[in-house]
């Protein structure tokens, strides 16, 4: 069993009188896939603000490799190796798939501000975009505009763009969210991909794709972790299927 690379520790996070998320506690282990899932409201994507800073936790530790992030800016905590992509496709549409990996591997290396070199006798950096667009299949769009892609491709060049940083741990917030069957088969086989030598956090409401691509699922139900297993434990864990998955997933 590997030791966990992202941990939380009684998290809580309150807006006022409302309280979001109460007492958490969450392990994902180093190269796993881990999902987490629970009905519209449970206090998913606020989780993910807390793990990525977008949200500070008002009480508990979140523990990247060790150290704590928690209350970190989301620049600080993706300088620590975690990286996230969005529900909404983040990137920018008027610029090629090349430009929008290259603008991402550049500011990995601090470049974003280099106005005196000619970003196209960056070597370094064309290696490492090059290297993206083929893992991402994106080969032969290299010089299309974004915003001429089909969905699935705009979601694999967030992808891209979130792998730029080299996370040690990626955060997907509904990765499949307004796809077509098709569009769902690729995108998961690009996951799968690019998960073999990663961590992977993912928040998805598709529980076909979440029962065959997670190592583990935890279920998160008004805030609270009611079940952490893997995709047969879960299934079959009557107090998920009476809070959430109900005979849907049995069947």
């Amino acid at each position: 069993m590997s030791d966990p690379i992202l941990r939380l520790e009684g998290v809580h996070k309150s807006f006022g009188p409302a309280h979001i998320i109460r007492g958490v506690d969450l392990e994902v282990r180093r190269g796993e896939r881990h999902a987490v899932i629970g009905p519209n409201g449970a206090g998913k994507s606020t989780l993910f603000h807390l793990c990525s800073g977008e949200f500070a936790p008002s009480s508990g530790r979140i523990l990247l490799d060790g150290q704590e992030i928690g209350g970190m800016k989301p620049a600080e905590v993706n300088c620590r190796g975690l990286a996230r992509s969005f529900q909404i496709t983040n990137i920018f549409p008027g610029i090629s798939v090349f430009e929008n990996l290259r603008l991402a591997v550049m500011r990995k290396h601090g470049l974003q501000f280099t106005f005196w070199r000619r970003v196209s006798r960056l070597d370094n950096v064309t290696q490492e975009v090059e290297g993206l667009i083929e893992r991402l299949r994106l080969g032969h769009r290299a010089h299309t505009l974004a915003s001429q892609l089909s969905y699935s491709e705009q979601r694999s060049l967030e992808i891209g763009m979130t792998l730029a940083s080299d996370p040690k741990v990626i955060l997907l917030d509904e990765p499949m969210a307004g796809m077509s069957q098709e569009e769902t088969e690729y995108t998961v086989g690009l996951i799968r991909e690019i998960a073999e030598d990663r961590t992977l956090l993912i928040v998805e409401h598709d529980m076909s794709v979440v029962f065959s691509l997670a190592d583990r699922i935890s279920v998160l139900v008004y805030g609270e972790m009611i079940a952490t297993g893997t995709p047969k434990e879960i299934r079959e864990n009557p107090q998920v299927k009476e809070a959430y998955l109900g005979e849907e997933v049995a069947a």
